[in-house]
């Protein structure tokens, strides 16, 4: 989705039920989160989720964060998904 520079909206990351390949989890970001987890869940969303939803894999949201595009690109700058996922047994600090 295309916002301006600096748009605040929801950084999200999504828990698969089983790696797929090197993958274990996604992080996006979006200005409507509930639209864009139904594009995911249509297949229309990020390539990654269509190939895991076509590889009969699960997914579920796991947490979200208020931010930018820049916190999303510095959360997966900062590599290691599962180190945020509560799903994983990670306890998120409180913000």
């Amino acid at each position: 989705m295309t916002a301006p520079a600096g748009t605040v909206g929801t950084v999200y990351l999504i828990h698969f039920d089983r790696p797929y390949r090197h993958a274990a989890h996604y992080t996006g970001w979006t200005v409507d989160l509930d639209t864009r987890l139904a594009e995911h869940a249509a297949g229309r969303g990020a390539r990654l989720l269509a190939v895991v939803q076509a590889a009969g894999i699960g997914w579920r949201l796991a947490r979200t964060w208020p931010g930018t595009r820049s916190r999303e690109r510095q959360i997966k700058k900062q590599g290691g998904a599962s180190r945020f996922c509560p799903l994983c047994g990670v306890r998120p600090h409180a913000t």
